[in-house]
């Protein structure tokens, strides 16, 4: 997968990791809000990939 597709789901689990914090929240559901707060460190993780494999491209186009 190329840099911004890891950028996007990555966007796209920390999303959805944030909603379900809200709903585990607002229901008093521990597990989803433990699941929420998995995924969105998921998506922190991928859009870190993400930045990486950028910084790796721009240095190889550069030699």
């Amino acid at each position: 997968m190329g840099s911004t597709g890891d950028k996007v789901k990555g966007m796209a689990n920390e999303a959805v990791g944030n909603v379900k914090q809200g709903v585990g929240k607002a229901t008093g559901n521990d597990k989803m809000r433990a699941e929420g707060v998995v995924q969105e460190k998921k998506g922190e993780a991928q859009q870190a990939v993400g930045k990486v494999k950028d910084a790796v491209k721009k240095g190889v186009d550069k030699a």
